[in-house]
């Protein structure tokens, strides 16, 4: 009998904690799982209590002022000054320069309990990387044990935005330069009409395999307000993003943005322009819950394989590349193929449609006592009935409970 210890150990351990509904949801550390929301935050603790309400377990780009507000509100953030921040002129500085601005940004708040990272750069050119590299290595050696932070372009940056010809020169020419302690890319792939862009799945396809060969854990940028040709924020744009982040493997993910911007035709993140939430707050609210109640078993997973059914994206793979399903149908699918630390197999099964729900039958390939963990409660139960119903965008982490009688 396999991995029967296991399950029951960690049944057990769901059950109670989840002993009632009413009783707080136990968040993942950001060093277990990164939920952020992109932009800078204000000095005001009501507002960073409510990003933590918000399910998010860090704060966005902090100044220093702000880091005992963050760590009073149960986060952590990234620590942004001008001082430090990679672009136009100090990316021009010489070495000993840039050491001087590195330590003075480590001394500021040493081993502050609201410092996750050094904030450097958002969307760099691939001519930039030889400065960025001398920038992360004169953090490291300021604080080798907190990682600063750079940001790539998504796979439908230009050639000239890139500095390179192609996405994948772009991806691994930061890598072998900058070393970077986190692999982080934003893509918003969500268009008016409710259509996905393409070249999403390309793109994640692309920074988990860099990810696996670097042994790097990477983070995705999606997206949380309209604007320009993108859609209005929905729950199932909510879902598809986080599952489908999730089936890759990520470590992190970050909304584009929690505040939402006083220009243009920016509308619908999760405060508005007044201060005010929307309806955005509650759908991501509501994700980042899931995502906390999956994520203790979530966390311990290391990802295997990823592959689409029936309907495969350009560079992705089909089922037939499946390590542990027999069959899979139902609708529009895609599945994360994981194992964790006793080698048991794990399964994220998401209904990549963002319209329409669909019943989801599945075989593993070994044993077809099917178990799956409920985002809802955390519990880890029988996958059968109802529960094999998924919401537009929505996913099920599922498993077995044994492989051999």
């Amino acid at each position: 009998m396999k991995y029967l210890t296991f399950l029951s150990v960690f049944f057990c351990f769901l059950i109670a904690s989840s002993v009632s509904a009413a009783e707080e949801i136990k968040y993942l550390t950001p060093e277990e799982f990164v939920i952020i929301p992109w932009g800078h935050i204000p000095d005001d603790l009501e507002v960073l209590r409510t990003i933590r309400e918000c399910g998010f377990n860090m704060a966005g780009l902090a100044s220093d002022k702000t880091l005992d507000l963050v760590h009073e509100a149960g986060l952590k953030a990234l620590l942004f000054n001008p001082d430090f921040h990679a672009h136009h002129v100090t990316l021009t500085l010489g070495k000993e320069e840039i050491q001087k601005r590195a330590d003075a940004a480590a001394a500021v708040a040493p081993g502050h309990p609201a410092l996750y990272g050094y904030f450097l750069r958002d969307e760099p050119g691939a001519n930039d990387y030889p400065a960025l590299a001398l920038w992360r290595e004169a953090f490291s050696r300021a604080d080798p044990d907190t990682p600063a932070y750079i940001n790539l372009f998504p796979n439908y940056a230009s050639p000239d935005q890139m500095n390179v010809p192609t996405y994948e020169e772009y991806v691994e020419t930061f890598i072998a330069t900058v070393k970077p302690e986190i692999l982080s890319y934003d893509h918003y792939a969500l268009m008016e009409g409710g259509v996905l862009r393409n070249g999403y799945f390309s793109n994640l396809e692309t920074i988990r395999a860099a990810a696996l060969r670097h042994d790097l854990p990477f983070w995705n940028i999606v997206l949380s307000n309209a604007h320009f040709n993108y859609m209005e924020p929905t729950a199932a744009g909510f879902r598809f993003q986080l599952y489908t982040t999730l089936a890759y493997g990520a470590k992190g993910i970050c909304y584009f943005t929690y505040f939402t911007p006083t220009t243009g035709n920016y509308r619908l993140g999760p405060i508005d322009q007044f201060g005010d939430k929307t309806p955005a707050w509650h759908m991501l609210r509501n994700v980042n819950l899931q995502l906390h109640r999956i994520g203790p078993v979530y966390i311990t997973l290391k990802s295997k394989n990823v592959f689409h059914h029936p309907n495969v994206p350009d560079g992705c793979r089909g089922m037939e590349t499946s390590l542990y399903l027999s069959h899979l149908e139902g609708g529009d699918l895609m599945a994360g193929e994981f194992e964790n630390p006793e080698g048991q197999p794990f399964v994220l099964v998401v209904n990549k449609s963002l319209h329409h729900s669909c019943t989801v039958e599945a075989a593993f390939k070994e044993g077809n006592n099917i178990l799956c963990v409920n985002a809802w409660t955390g519990l880890i139960h029988a996958w059968r009935g109802e529960h094999r119903w998924l919401a537009p965008g929505q996913g099920m982490l599922m498993t077995i409970s044994r492989l051999e009688e």
